[in-house]
Parts: structure tokens; sequence; C-alpha cells
């Protein structure tokens, strides 16, 4: 299985601490939040990554994680030139991925668990995709399954009346079958290519479909507020150490 990392993007609400770089590279408890991400994808088993980068600071990303020899990982740089949203990304890594299943991961996505236990789980189905779910007290600023006798049935785009609280969580186990329904994608309201709108086209073909839901901690970083709620959680949950 490989990685792919979204470290793109402007940062626009998280202004001005995103106006000298990328809003990823901003520190959760001294470290910035796109590690957490990688190490969570290299603890998964998926030790080649690809880098999404594009916007302000792309530099800055490569710098910091180089080849991603210290990290443990062997790091390849795409470029997105224009924000066309993630299932554009990902298109993308076609050529990197090649003919393997790999794992999405968004750059401002915080969570404490580790998910081997989904890589593995992924690894052996004969789902086309997999996608961890979280329940959110704001559907509405999310992606959102709605589920019927354990199964989803529909995943939607930041509905206005949310079926359910279950968020899409920005992690998402695929193969390389999302590369043909993402070719024929149609931009949304947004101009962007969706992967909601993708995921729900699997959907409809008959494909099938997997999740899992957090119980713990799952905080998708967007605002100033989310920052300092995610810097409370890692640090509550650290294990003090004395010199």
């Amino acid at each position: 299985m490989k990685g792919i990392l979204l470290h793109g993007g402007h940062g626009t609400r998280l202004r001005p601490l995103t106006h000298t770089g990328p809003k990823q590279l901003l520190p959760i408890a001294n470290k910035p939040m796109s590690q957490y991400c990688l190490e969570s994808i290299r603890d998964a088993g998926a030790t080649e990554i690809a880098i999404i980068i594009g916007g302000i600071g792309s530099n800055k990303v490569k710098e910091y994680y180089a080849d991603g020899k210290k990290f443990g990982v062997k790091i390849t740089y795409v470029e997105q030139e224009y924000p066309k949203g993630i299932a554009h990304a990902i298109r993308l890594c076609e050529d990197f991925i090649g003919n393997e299943k790999f794992l999405v991961f968004l750059g401002d996505n915080i969570i404490q668990k580790s998910i081997l236990d989904y890589a593995n789980d992924f690894e052996k189905s004969d789902a086309e995709a997999s996608i961890l779910l979280c329940e959110v007290d704001e559907p509405s600023r999310f992606g959102i399954a709605d589920m019927r006798d354990g199964k989803i049935t529909k995943i939607m785009e930041k509905p206005q009346k949310p079926p359910t609280n279950l968020a899409v969580t920005g992690i998402y186990f695929l193969t390389p079958k999302i590369f043909e329904i993402i070719d024929r994608l149609k931009p949304s309201w947004r101009n962007e290519l969706e992967i909601t709108d993708a995921l729900q086209m699997l959907l409809e073909e008959g494909n099938k479909i997997t999740y899992h839901t957090i119980t713990d901690y799952w905080k998708d970083t967007g605002t100033p507020d989310d920052i300092i709620h995610a810097n409370k959680a890692i640090l509550q949950s650290m294990k003090p150490y004395f010199l």
C-alpha cells in the first residue's frame, strides 16, 4: 500500500497565521500538523508517500520533509498548480500509485488512534474504497454519509440539511478504480472535483465501500479554534518525561 498526503491549499480561514506558509506546517504541540498525518500513514504500513503541494509556501514543505528519510519514508512530490479539489489532486498520482491500493490523508486532519487495523482490513477486502467516519456537532461543515441498516447509502458534500451527523473524515482507503471514476466527474459549484462525488459515483455503480467509525479523537483543523482544541487534546494525551 502506498500513501498520498495532501499538503496544498491557501489556508484562508487561518489567516494571518498562514500568510507566510502552508497551514499544514502550523504546529500542534510543537510539531507540524501534517507530520502527525505522515506518521499515521507510515505507521499504517505505507512508506512510499506522495505529497501533493501547491499554493503558498510549497518550498517550505520540501525543506521540512526533504526526501523523507529522517521520517522513515520515501517521499515523492507532486505539484497541483491550481486548487481544483481533492479528487483532482488524487488523480495526479496515478503514475505514482500504479496498480496498488493506497491511503489518502488530508494534511490538516489530526487523529490519535492508529489506523493500521483499518489498513490491514482494506488490504484483505474486496471493497473499492473504505472511509473513516466520525460523529460531529456541526455536520453541515463536512462531507456526510447517510446510512441504512449499517451500510452507506449516500455520500454528500456539506449538505444544508444533513441526514446524519456522520462526517466523512479526510482519510480514505482507495483502489486505482477511483482514477477512472474521477475522469468522469464534473466540477462542483466550487469548480472543484469533489472526492465525495467520486465516492458517491462508486456507490451508484455498484461498487463496495466499507467504513469504520472513529470513536476517540479526530479533528479537521480548519479554523483557529480547531487548532487550539487539537493542541489541548494532544498535550493532554502526552506522557510526562523527566530529564
